[in-house]
């Protein structure tokens, strides 16, 4: 089988997304830039509203005794997690901006809990702030970085996060690669190192894939 390019996935992939890559004749390298560390949660067992901008949040409260009425997310993936686990999610958006004008719109007298990792993102917690809503955070899990040097170069490079690009740029450079990225928020970060990036229509893991396979089919 020739290859028509060869890219490398910030992030293990499933059996089925590696299915799309192989079946388009495209070869990949796959690695995991950041470990997450789920810390203890220590929050009320009552929460009337909360917010989570990242699957890894859902996951680091799963064991915890928490009761909460209304569920406010980014992305399809972490709707799935939360429902899954019995929460009634009211509001969905594609990026945590996005998520804060609709609360600003509609629920601006309501107070909320942010339920985030230790780097997080400034957008939504500003937004919010600037427009009087009240809002608390705890921060429910850790992102360590976990870079290794290639020492290769790459068609493609899919990234699926902020903190992914960051722990790849430690020991890399993106150079003539074309970044596909998961969202606005994670471009904004690749943005600082190239001008090469396509972003996914939807946010998810599929999307990215697709874009590529896209891409280098054009080629």
């Amino acid at each position: 089988m020739n290859i028509s390019a060869t890219i490398l996935s910030a992030k293990k992939l499933t059996t089925s997304q590696k299915e799309l890559l192989l079946n388009a004749r495209i070869g990949f390298v796959e690695y995991d830039p950041i470990r997450i560390e789920f810390l203890e949660v220590e929050v009320e067992n009552e929460i009337q509203n909360a917010i989570f901008t990242s699957k890894n949040a859902v996951k680091a409260i799963q064991n915890a005794e928490i009761n909460i009425q209304n569920c406010f997310c980014v992305g399809s993936t972490t709707k799935k997690i939360l429902e899954e686990n019995g929460h009634n999610v009211i509001e969905t958006a594609q990026n945590a901006t996005e998520l804060a004008e609709i609360i600003v719109k509609k629920y601006k007298k309501e107070s909320f809990l942010f339920f985030c990792g230790n780097l997080r993102r400034n957008e939504l917690p500003e937004y919010l702030n600037q427009n009087n809503v009240n809002l608390n955070e705890q921060i429910v899990y850790k992102t360590h970085q976990t870079s290794i040097k290639f020492n290769r170069s790459f068609d493609g490079i899919l990234f699926f996060s902020p903190s992914g690009i960051q722990s790849y740029v430690l020991e890399n450079n993106i150079a003539e690669s074309v970044v596909f990225c998961i969202g606005n928020t994670t471009a904004s970060e690749a943005k600082k190192y190239t001008n090469e990036i396509i972003i996914a229509n939807k946010p998810t893991v599929e999307n990215v894939i697709v874009q590529a396979v896209k891409y280098f089919n054009k080629k």
